[in-house]
């Protein structure tokens, strides 16, 4: 066996996972065992800016590398993560401050500075990224109006922070840089022109380097800190959905996904990019994955409102915030009863989110939730309509087939959800695995050490093995009502029978 640590960090929680590729049958699977999990999340600082602790976040890493070379050695280590948020490293080599979250509401006052530096249909032109509020041009846009970047020597997106705090060196892996909306999507190369434009030094963002490019070996601090020897940290699908893509057990081209956590992203695995101005219109982005691929998808709330609107419950002291018994209780509620637009900007922020839905269910005229098993209800059916509406839209967009929807990450579990994207988008889901970013993680560390070979299909068909995945068929009389149910959040005219 050869085993691999794959660093997984979300915006609520991190694990470290130990990997090992298995020989059965004489042919090579995953094994996977979760070594540690950690709580993430970000919190205020004196001045109510909001910040990752991203110093804790790295102890915690350390530990669970220490962790996971317990039962043996590794043959490499991998760290993906959110998107868009990054350190800054002074000229000691140093984090000058705890990095900013994407949540706080710094980038509000700069966005139409940058549109009049860049306008939007150029920008979309060059980088090919769904407009955000968060997106990395606006939060260095903010950060230089506010004097950030003096005596800064280097801006590294979160997985990179995390490599270079382990070896020492500083890269930027593709995957993630592609999400800032600085980096070219022909040349797959950091634009000068946008960085210039935004005031911003080109040399602030290290070299570009492609996923499986091995980017150092621990530090001599870290390897005694972790017990471990001279390990490889190797540059993977380092944006956690350009892993989770690669994860996917997909045995053909023809498919749509869902990488549905806090996030979902929802869209189609294409090999050119799509810059029009129809696609720039409808909000859809151009995010680089493993392997030469474009992830052309939309980026949906996701699962944040449900964590929100538990995060709530529980600080008012209701215990029925149980995910299983919520789940129960909601799909007990009628289907549709109340919508809402799950991207609106009101629910971006952490607060009160219960208390969000019902204003927009009063300003809509429609019932407004009152439990938590209706607030529930509301969420998912609300995700839902999204997830119908990218999907339709990514392929007509795209031009590329589809013929089964799959549904990745922690969201796969949730059997009411995968059935409601089956029949409101009439696809067959194929829901799972939860863990496709580990998965994906792992594959590309393990082929770039040679434990693996092949193309990402071969890579995928060795994911797929020993996987259990639940097939949801769709229902053909629901298509109808959830065709209306879109019209009803977005006002279009959708064929949607």
């Amino acid at each position: 066996m050869t085993a691999f640590a794959a660093v997984d960090l979300g915006a609520s929680s991190g694990r470290v996972i130990r990997a090992e590729v298995a020989r059965v049958d004489g042919e090579p699977r995953l094994v996977l065992e979760e070594e540690a999990r950690f709580a993430n999340g970000a919190v205020p600082d004196g001045a109510g800016t909001l910040r990752w602790d991203l110093t804790a976040l790295f102890g915690e890493v350390v530990q669970g590398l220490r962790d996971a070379g317990r039962r043996g050695p590794l043959a490499g280590i991998g760290i993906d993560s959110w998107a868009v948020d990054y350190g800054l490293i002074g000229a000691d080599g140093a984090l000058v401050a705890e990095p900013v979250a994407y949540r706080d509401e710094r980038t509000a006052p700069v966005i139409a500075g940058v549109h009049s530096a860049v306008d939007p249909e150029e920008l979309y032109r060059i980088a090919g990224m769904q407009h955000l509020p968060f997106n990395t041009i606006y939060q260095l846009a903010a950060e230089r109006a506010a004097g950030g970047l003096d005596g800064v020597e280097r801006a590294l997106l979160i997985p990179d922070l995390l490599a270079y705090l382990l070896t020492g060196v500083a890269v930027s892996e593709l995957t993630n840089a592609s999400t800032t909306a600085l980096l070219d999507q022909r040349s797959r190369t950091w634009s000068t022109d946008l960085l210039g434009r935004i005031g911003v030094s080109a040399g602030l963002l290290p070299d570009v380097v492609e996923p499986g490019q091995v980017i150092g070996t621990l530090s001599e601090s870290v390897r005694e800190a972790t017990g471990l020897g001279e390990v490889p940290v190797i540059a993977v699908g380092s944006h956690d959905t350009a892993s989770a893509v690669a994860g996917i057990p997909a045995t053909g081209a023809d498919f749509a996904y869902i990488s549905c956590g806090t996030w979902s992203l929802v869209g189609v695995e294409l090999t050119e990019p799509v810059l029009t101005e129809a696609s720039r219109a409808a909000n859809f982005t151009n995010e680089l994955g493993v392997d030469g691929t474009v992830r052309y998808l939309r980026n949906v709330m996701g699962l944040w409102l449900l964590q929100e609107s538990q995060r709530t419950w529980r600080e008012a002291g209701d215990p029925g915030t149980d995910i299983t018994a919520l789940l129960d209780a909601a799909a007990r509620v009628p289907a549709r009863r109340t919508l809402v637009d799950v991207d609106h900007p009101d629910f971006l922020a952490p607060g009160d989110m219960p208390a969000r839905i019902a204003a927009h269910a009063r300003a809509s005229g429609q019932p407004v939730p009152a439990t938590p098993a209706e607030v529930t209800r509301c969420i998912l059916d609300s995700l839902t309509v999204a997830y119908r509406r990218a999907v339709r839209e990514a392929t007509e967009l795209s031009g590329h087939p589809v013929r089964v929807l799959h549904i990745v990450g922690g969201g796969s579990r949730n059997a009411l959800l995968c059935q409601a994207a089956a029949d409101a988008t009439g696809l067959p889901v194929i829901a799972g695995p939860d863990e496709s970013t580990a998965i994906g993680n792992v594959l590309v560390q393990a082929r770039a050490v040679g434990a693996l070979t092949g193309d990402l299909a071969a890579l995928r068909a060795v994911a797929a093995r020993g996987l259990t995945l639940t097939r949801h068929e769709p229902d053909g009389t629901e298509r109808a009502a959830w065709a209306a149910a879109e019209d009803r959040v977005h006002g279009v005219a959708a064929d949607r029978a």
